[in-house]
């Protein structure tokens, strides 16, 4: 269902060096949430995650579950400016929980763990996702029409691995509408089947739908423009280390990762993708 973890670790497991020539410097792969027109990538991200921070309630006495914490940008966020009581994050790449390791972040415990089949010692209060459900579902399991069934189990396995009153920030790419033009068509297709294959991004209506009975929504914020300007700055920053990325990593995966960077702009440009920000509530039933 969705990624399994041999198709995760061909779109996260490159090489953590290579990701960080041309991430921010914390190594977050999702979109920021910028407030000016001149802010940096770096602030941009910062804001990303206070924001999701206070969707999903975090504070100093919160035990937090992150599912899919990637290189632990948003565990190390946590860490740093809130101290909470537990902090704990999964993921299915290896190489990000090296990464993850040699940061030896204080009062932050990761795993390299489905966390379909995580059973916490305690549960938390306070749950952050940041577009790891758009590895759930694959292609064909949505044209089978089993999409929303596959996101209401992520939101109630999420449910029995919280407290009572928890809270939610869940950010996820959402695909909008199908290109109609066949070259937007063809490099879409590519980039779903060779960067990140086994996943597909949800359509808003289809968390707004998969949430209950679990989850109240309380709050959307959608950041096309946002994703935007992201991607069009990780491309800046992949084509400045051009001549690094050929030496080290080798053509291919400069010209691959260029053409998919290129495909993201041209796909938040044109309103074929789009971001999609959440505070849930817990329903306690």
């Amino acid at each position: 269902m969705g990624s399994d973890q041999k198709q995760v670790e061909v779109s996260y497991d490159v090489s953590n060096e290579f990701f960080r020539l041309w991430l921010d410097e914390a190594m977050f792969y999702t979109s920021a949430v910028y407030e000016s027109a001149d802010q940096s990538l770096e602030a941009a991200q910062r804001n990303k995650m206070r924001i999701l921070c206070d969707f999903a309630g975090v504070d100093a006495t919160s035990r937090v579950l992150d599912i899919g914490c990637g290189w632990g940008a948003a565990i190390e966020y946590v860490a740093r400016e809130h101290a909470s009581k537990a902090i704990h994050g999964v993921t299915l790449s290896r190489a990000q929980m090296d990464e993850i390791n040699r940061r030896a972040i204080p009062g932050v415990e990761a795993m390299v763990q489905d966390f379909r089949t995580y059973q916490p010692t305690e549960k938390y209060s306070s749950i952050i996702s940041i577009c790891m459900i758009d590895h759930l579902c694959s292609p064909a399991e949505a044209r089978q029409g089993k999409a929303i069934d596959i996101y209401r189990e992520y939101f109630k396995r999420a449910w029995e691995m919280s407290t009572p009153g928890a809270k939610f920030g869940l950010q996820a790419i959402l695909r909008n509408r199908v290109p109609r033009d066949k070259h937007d068509l063809t490099e879409t297709y590519w980039v779903t089947h060779e960067i990140f294959p086994g996943g597909l991004n949800p359509r808003l209506e289809e968390l707004i739908t998969a949430v209950n009975p679990y989850w109240e929504v309380v709050e959307v914020h959608t950041r096309r423009d946002d994703y935007r300007r992201t991607t069009h700055e990780w491309r800046r920053r992949l084509r400045a280390n051009e001549a690094k990325i050929r030496s080290e990593f080798g053509d291919q995966v400069y010209v691959d990762y260029d053409r998919y960077l290129s495909c993201c702009v041209n796909n938040f440009e044109k309103h074929y993708s789009s971001l999609a920000q959440l505070r849930l509530h817990r329903i306690d039933q």
